[in-house]
């Protein structure tokens, strides 16, 4: 599948899938932007299954906050893999990139289970965006603002 048509069609299924949950989506969009600069560094990567991954990664939050109330890491990765299934199913992704997908969703915030080099990106895109959105968001004080 060409890479801008899988980008187009993954990108409306995590819209459909958070609706009007901008934040989670932009996050998403955020940790793709630095998975997709991040992996020039690295060789053998399934630009696929790390497109897949980066975009869904956080799927897990939306069935833990409505089953549990909350969400944490945990939950993420305990609710995400299914999620993740389902989603990539609904649009005739590669069977094993999707378990490869789901593995990945479902390690993305605990030591690695895996070595695949795609987790080891998303690990890293999340980590960076996470803390630039610390440093960055509207509701930091001027202090945590220029702590970089």
């Amino acid at each position: 599948m060409a890479y801008a048509l899988l980008k187009g069609q993954l990108i409306k299924v995590l819209v459909d899938f958070f609706e009007t949950d901008y934040r989670r989506i932009a996050h998403a969009l955020e940790v793709l932007q630095q998975a997709e600069l991040l992996q020039h560094n690295y060789t053998h990567v399934d630009r696929e299954v790390l497109l897949a991954s980066a975009l869904l990664h956080d799927v897990g939050i939306k069935p833990s906050e409505a089953e549990l109330g909350y969400n944490d890491g945990a939950t993420q990765e305990e609710y995400g893999p299914a999620v993740v299934q389902t989603l990539l199913e609904s649009i005739s992704f590669d069977a094993d990139k999707t378990r490869k997908v789901a593995e990945i969703v479902g390690n993305h915030h605990s030591r690695s289970r895996y070595s695949y080099v795609e987790l080891e990106i998303l690990k890293l895109a999340d980590l960076i965006v996470n803390r630039v959105g610390t440093y960055y968001s509207p509701s930091s004080s001027s202090a945590e603002a220029h702590a970089i």
